[in-house]
């Protein structure tokens, strides 16, 4: 039996056959036993024939809960393998789930810290603030054996049992991505294996919360005293595996456009400060929140003339190496500038794509992709858009999947659809420019050099002390390595010459033998003259 949860596994297939997803499996000879188990075995009909597919497929990883719900949420960033339509419909997909109790949160987090919360709490909150797949969150605040008594905390706990549930659904996710490669040739660019595989380590580090923590403190000491960023103080002495404290704020929801508004808030800064936000993570610090979703951003009310955002919940993050930026500056100067052989031959050098890649037909992919977009006016195209279309083209000359990169592409459409939600003239080019070109001048420019050779001169210094004991004793090992290989070439000559006089010796002996039945038939007085002169001439030779 392939499934061994076969009773989730038949919630699952039910699942899907009322809301008609088995419509997708095509008539094929592959598929005929799948067919026939669905007719004998599943009298389940299609229960909303009037909804669209995509409708269908939101609808039903809705019932199936938080596990089906996230991974719908995942699919839908990567519009580069699904429909527009499809991909819009799971963005719809919302990560609420009812709370669970909130004794049983008490529970464990009294056991994960040790004592009662009034040791070190006043004034917890039994109700959930907010609740998720994953985890929920409670206030409370510091009592006043605390050094920072009268500080408003939140506590965050991880749902119980959370993790079997999880395991079990990825386990049956991992069989059905085995079949989907069967299906089409489409449903084989989908990579379904790899998919479940990102997905799955997604979600496990989310369930370890000392991961966000530590993620949380590295984003807030890189915006530290920032007017762009604020990131809450994480209290490290009450943080473990599925419990953490930080400090709690107090903001507008991004989303919340009336509010924002009535505030005062300067909405074009606002807008400008979430892509200048987003590429100093990327190509300041090489790492980026990349779960900045609405509900997940906030902004500070206070200073609406001078807005500032508040990120939470960084149980997310991407990181970049020096390849990675330097790709994605490029690619995205040389496509405004639309220079698309400078863009193939960057994928071809980075190494993603094969090097004996046809460079003319690369060039000419992506001219015809990406020429289009510029029929809009520069301030509307869409950074997130420009990736999508370069990943595109680019999986089509078989490069490899880059998971930092699709995670950066999109943090950037969460990017680009709240800052044009706050403010829709926002002119994200005109924006981002600065960051691009400055990072390019500090990398690859005459400053870069100075500066790379200003780093190394302590390993320089070195280095040259020990060149006069380092070209002495290469010297030496050269010496010895020349006579080392005369010495070898010799052996190899006479292993050689052995060799030709040993089978010249056979060939001899087979003459000889074959000579002998000719001379029982001779004469004494002349077979061995004979005999003695082949055998001198052996001899000499020898």
């Amino acid at each position: 039996m392939i499934f061994k949860n076969t009773r989730r596994s038949y919630q699952i297939i039910a699942t899907f056959l009322r809301y008609g997803i088995d419509e997708i499996i095509p008539d094929i000879p592959f598929t005929y036993s799948a067919r026939l188990t669905r007719k004998a075995f599943f009298w389940l009909q299609n229960e909303h024939k009037d909804q669209p597919f995509g409708v269908r497929l939101r609808l039903a990883l809705q019932e199936l809960g938080p596990v089906w719900i996230k991974l719908g949420q995942m699919l839908a960033t990567r519009r580069d393998l699904f429909e527009p339509a499809l991909a819009d419909q799971l963005a719809l997909l919302q990560d609420s789930v009812a709370p669970f109790d909130g004794k049983l949160a008490r529970k464990i987090i009294e056991q994960a810290l040790g004592n009662t919360l009034e040791t070190w709490f006043d004034d917890f909150d039994e109700q959930a603030l907010a609740s998720a797949s994953i985890a929920q969150v409670h206030t409370a605040t510091f009592n006043k054996n605390q050094p920072l008594a009268g500080q408003n905390v939140v506590l965050k706990v991880i749902r119980p049992d959370i993790e079997h549930i999880i395991k079990a659904d990825i386990a049956l996710m991992y069989q059905l991505a085995k079949l989907i490669p069967y299906l089409s040739d489409d449903a084989k660019r989908l990579r379904a294996t790899e998919v479940v595989r990102e997905y799955e380590k997604t979600l496990l580090d989310e369930l370890d919360l000392t991961r966000e923590m530590a993620n949380a403190i590295r984003l807030r000491n890189n915006f530290e005293n920032s007017e762009m960023l604020y990131v809450p103080a994480m209290y490290p002495d009450f943080c473990h595996k599925n419990v953490i404290v930080m400090e709690r704020i107090y903001g507008i929801p991004v989303s919340d456009i009336a509010t924002l508004t009535e505030n005062g808030t300067n909405m074009k800064l606002l807008a400008e400060r979430g892509v200048q936000v987003f590429f100093t993570q990327v190509f300041r610090d090489s790492f980026f929140h990349a779960d900045m979703h609405a509900g997940n951003i906030f902004v500070n009310p206070n200073h609406p003339e001078d807005p500032q955002y508040i990120g939470i919940d960084c149980g997310i993050v991407g990181t970049l190496n020096q390849n990675d930026k330097r790709y994605l500056a490029e690619s995205f100067v040389a496509f405004f500038n639309r220079d698309y052989r400078r863009v193939a031959l960057m994928h071809i050098e980075s190494g993603w794509t094969p090097a004996d890649t046809d460079v003319d037909a690369f060039e000419e992919a992506f001219r015809t992709v990406c020429e289009p977009i510029f029929a809009k006016p520069l301030a509307e195209i869409s950074f997130g858009q420009v990736l999508l279309n370069l990943f595109n083209v680019a999986r089509q000359f078989n490069m490899e999947v880059q998971p930092q990169l699709v995670l950066l592409q999109k943090t950037l459409l969460y990017i680009e659809g709240l800052g044009r939600q706050v403010y829709p003239a926002l002119d994200l080019w005109q924006t981002a420019k600065p960051f691009l070109q400055k990072w390019l001048d500090q990398q690859v420019g005459f400053k870069a050099i100075l500066r790379d050779l200003k780093q190394q001169a302590p390993q320089f210094r070195e280095h040259f002390a020990q060149f006069p004991e380092a070209v002495f004793n290469a010297l030496q090992q050269q010496k010895h390595i020349n006579y080392r290989l005369a010495e070898l070439n010799k052996t190899l000559q006479s292993q050689a010459d052995n060799k030709t006089y040993n089978v010249k010796m056979i060939i001899m002996g087979s003459i000889i033998l074959s000579l002998l039945w000719q001379f029982n038939s001779l004469p004494l007085w002349l077979s061995l003259p004979i005999l003695t002169m082949l055998c001198l001439a052996l001899c000499r030779r020898k």
